[in-house]
């Protein structure tokens, strides 16, 4: 075994990882990255298939984002958020409120769901929120705890406006979110999740959140549809009761007097879920009940942001290739839209939490009444962070970028046909640049391995082996290279899985 894997066997705890599987084998030791292609320690390369977990955009060490940090080093690496501020992340704040406020040039095209309701006040709290205030942590989970910690005291605040102190203590935000949600790790963002399998043990941690039905066409218990070789939203059979429970819970919530405070959602697509994608509409749909209900909206796009979701469902849904964030695909624009991963490009960690001026404005107030947001990171606002993100934002609307997300959508979509062939392969979903590979016993029964049996786990393995990276979602095999991958990496992307299935589970 090579010294640096001892090295990590002997005191690295791995995260999601069951660390005795893991000290069974020698751990693949990544050195070097270049666009799409990592090198481990032992100079074997490897196709990096889920972008290092669904963060590297524009492939690793580009020279472009290298440069942009190399520039900033040379000024200061980092100085505190509290009390100061700094110039990269002035100009990152001002870009991303221009970007996430973008509106879609006409409207997005859909063969299948729900026909875009028209978007109306309906006696929401914020209307037609415009973001335009920025809070930075530093990953994922903390920026939606950010957005949680701001919803709770935002609602508390404006619902108990002029009564007394004791009245305003009683006021209890709740929230609802998605069954199968997955928001992160802190214990707030936990507490909005709803994955047993992460979340059972910490449960005497968690404060109580409601959940709804995500609209998982695939195994979706009032789908008549027979299985066919095709995405299951294109061929569902049903009356759209997902969303009609949406609308039930709303309701059941607010006769108790207490409308949910917020509704977190991932827009377009659920990660951690199973990458289960909403069919057309469908988000449109169920945010505009919220809104009648006076609650806010929380979006997820820690996954789904910065070009992620891409252009087109081809069939399913097609939307302007200038749009960076999944709500923009159907017009939902939220109160709080929460970021990370991508947004440096994979390279440092950082997060932004954008809101409203209302929201802003609730937080005002002299010293004494205390009302500031009490809430911060040592490396808000980072400087490096920030200047790896403002070279990956002009990167991501530079033509050769767009060009290239559009190619490898195509790509994708092309050579993800091929897996239709195998018995084993029950649904094949994707959202832009995102696909999942869900793995059945048989296709035609829809009939799921148990989790014991990883699936999953052996497939990606045997992958690994074809000298391609990627990680399962359960029994989903999660595709979501970098855009600079090409077509002929593309293709062995989509035959590793292709070979490995047939290799897991044995050939036709």
């Amino acid at each position: 075994m090579h010294p640096l894997a001892q090295l990590d066997h002997q005191f690295v705890w791995h995260p999601f990882t069951q660390m005795r599987d893991w000290l069974k084998r020698e751990p693949v030791v990544i050195v070097a990255g270049k666009g799409a292609v990592l090198h481990d320690i032992r100079g074997r390369e490897y196709l990096d298939a889920n972008s290092s977990i669904w963060m590297n955009l524009h492939g690793h060490n580009h020279a472009q984002i290298n440069a942009a940090i190399q520039r900033q080093l040379k000024k200061v690496a980092h100085s505190s958020a509290l009390g100061l501020a700094n110039e990269p992340a002035s100009l990152l704040a001002a870009k991303l409120v221009k970007l996430t406020n973008a509106k879609a040039v006409g409207r997005a095209s859909s063969r299948a769901g729900f026909s875009a309701p028209k978007q109306s006040d309906g006696g929401s709290s914020v209307a037609s929120p415009h973001l335009n205030k920025v809070f930075f942590s530093d990953n994922g989970s903390t920026a939606l705890e950010v957005a949680l910690k701001l919803a709770y005291e935002f609602t508390r605040r404006t619902r108990s406006a002029g009564v007394s102190p004791a009245t305003r203590a009683k006021v209890q935000p709740r929230f609802l979110s998605l069954e199968g949600a997955y928001h992160g790790d802190t214990v707030g963002a936990v507490s909005l999740g709803h994955l047993d399998l992460f979340h059972k043990s910490y449960s005497g941690l968690l404060f109580k959140t409601d959940k709804v039905m995500s609209p998982y066409c695939y195994r979706c218990p009032f789908n008549r549809a027979k299985p066919e070789r095709a995405d299951a939203r294109e061929y569902h059979q049903c009356n759209w009761e997902c969303a009609g429970l949406v609308e039930k819970k709303f309701a059941t919530q607010g006769r108790k007097g207490n409308p949910y405070a917020a509704f977190i959602f991932e827009p377009l697509i659920q990660g951690a879920a199973g990458m289960i994608p909403q069919p057309p509409g469908w988000l449109r749909r169920v945010t505009e009940i919220a809104r009648r209900h006076g609650t806010l909206l929380i979006a997820d796009e820690v996954m789904t942001g910065f070009g992620r979701t891409g252009t087109s469902d081809f069939g399913l849904r097609t939307v302007d290739s200038g749009l960076l964030f999944a709500c923009q695909h159907e017009g939902v624009p939220p109160d709080f839209l929460c970021l990370a991963k991508g947004l440096t490009g994979g390279y440092l960690p950082m997060a932004a939490t954008l809101t409203t001026q209302k929201v802003f404005d609730a937080f005002l107030g002299e010293y004494g009444e205390f009302k500031t947001f009490f809430h911060g990171h040592s490396y808000t606002a980072n400087q490096l962070g920030a200047a790896a993100a403002l070279a990956s934002l002009e990167i991501l609307q530079g033509k050769p970028s767009i060009c290239a997300r559009q190619n490898l959508e195509k790509n994708l979509h092309d050579e993800l046909q091929t897996l239709w062939s195998l018995p084993n392969v029950g649904d094949i979903r994707r959202v832009g640049l995102i696909a999942g590979v869900e793995l059945v016993r048989d296709w035609r029964t829809r009939a799921p391995f148990d989790l014991r049996e990883r699936a999953g786990i052996r497939v990606c393995e045997a992958m690994a082996r074809r000298g391609v990276l990627t990680r399962p979602v359960g029994n989903v095999i999660v595709l979501m290279p970098p855009y600079c991958a090409t077509p002929v990496q593309a293709r062995k992307m989509v035959r590793a899985v292709f070979d490995s299935i047939r290799e897991v589970f044995g050939k036709l």
